[in-house]
């Protein structure tokens, strides 16, 4: 495939046929799918996130689709390296490489490179879940807020991951993790050769199908899918709670809300990302 465009990009937002796409593309032209999704790589919420199915895994090659546990640490630059691998695996059998998700943080990686942030020291990192963990998630990003208000402006206080990263580059290496996102980095693919495709579906097409989708998931079992996660004792700092639906339901597991009002949350939030992503 030397001279011609081996690497295919699918982004959109959730529900709005990438897998569909990523799949049909396969099979025409004898791909291999990598994940770009961020949740879909975690191996105990296949439901909730959309994972292929039998039938899809059978037609296809997927590859970065369910082979984290949620309790592995695990970011973009791990996923990015691992993409990488893929491809080039996916290109030495001479195969198409067809990269589809809705996670921009990953094409982005892809596109541009990561920013050169130093290693952060291990007592940094453990120091920074401790105070975590004392100060509560509200005080910890006033913690933040104060090391690096232009990170802060961007997180949620209750995206533990990202919060606690945040103050531990600012801590460990001197400076404010929004001043390293500032120095680019080096793509780590070549987009000469690359194809890049972005769903873009009418919205209320798309809240139609998000919907019915959750409707489809409920049914398919996704609340013992949850249960099962809760079963494990998730820490707040696992990215895989947050999932789409995960939090809802586990209160209502929790007795905290009633099954209705977990679903009509869970398929809110479901919006509210698909937009965010539209925007992105």
């Amino acid at each position: 495939m030397s001279g011609k465009k081996d690497i295919v990009l699918i982004a959109g937002p959730t529900a709005s046929g990438k897998s569909a796409a990523a799949l049909a593309l396969a099979r025409a032209h004898g791909g291999v799918i990598i994940n770009a999704d961020s949740m879909q790589v975690y191996a105990e919420l296949s439901i909730l996130t959309a994972r292929p199915g039998a039938d899809d895994l059978t037609a296809a090659e997927h590859r970065l689709y369910g082979g984290v546990r949620a309790s592995q640490p695990f970011s973009a630059a791990l996923w990015a390296e691992r993409a990488v691998e893929e491809i080039k695996a996916s290109h030495a059998r001479g195969k198409l490489a067809i990269v589809a998700g809705g996670t921009g943080l990953y094409f982005h990686v892809l596109m541009h490179g990561l920013s050169p942030v130093p290693p952060v020291p291990e007592d940094v990192r453990a120091a920074a879940r401790r105070l975590r963990a004392e100060l509560g998630a509200e005080r910890f990003f006033a913690a933040l807020a104060a090391e690096d208000a232009e990170a802060a402006s961007r997180l949620n206080p209750n995206d533990t991951q990202r919060v606690v990263r945040a103050y531990e580059v600012a801590k460990g290496t001197g400076k404010p993790l929004s001043e390293w996102q500032k120095v680019k980095g080096t793509p780590l693919i070549d987009m000469a050769r690359a194809l890049a495709v972005v769903i873009e579906p009418d919205r209320a097409w798309l809240t139609r199908r998000i919907e019915a989708r959750f409707d489809a998931m409920m049914a398919a079992g996704a609340l013992e899918e949850v249960r099962a996660f809760a079963a494990l004792s998730p820490q707040p700092e696992w990215p895989a709670l947050r999932a789409l639906g995960v939090r809802p339901l586990m209160d209502h597991l929790a007795g905290e809300v009633s099954l209705e009002e977990a679903v009509a949350r869970a398929k809110a939030e479901t919006r509210a990302y698909a937009k965010r992503q539209m925007t992105w």
